[in-house]
């Protein structure tokens, strides 16, 4: 099973300080939540934090129903490229 992990910064408003920095933003779609079903929603939009590490293990960090970022498994995700009125 997957594991869920929080930010390792351990800065709870890592992704808020982000996302208001102007940074582009992505966005993909939830395919899988086994194991995760109250912190994903399948066929829901969810925004995707920049985060190269996360990236390179396989993961990317995910806005969850908590609106708090954690590290979810690539696989579970479909990025979609986001309408303007979107981002």
């Amino acid at each position: 099973m997957p594991l869920r992990r929080k930010s390792s910064n351990g800065r709870a408003a890592s992704g808020r300080s982000r996302r208001s920095a102007g940074c582009d933003h992505r966005f993909a779609v939830c395919i899988r939540n086994d194991g995760y079903e109250a912190s994903l929603e399948r066929n829901k939009l969810y925004e995707i934090l920049p985060d190269e590490d996360a990236e390179r293990d396989g993961d990317l960090r995910v806005v969850d129903e908590s609106g708090e970022d954690y590290l979810f498994a690539a696989d579970r995700f479909v990025a979609i490229e986001a309408p303007a009125a979107v981002r």
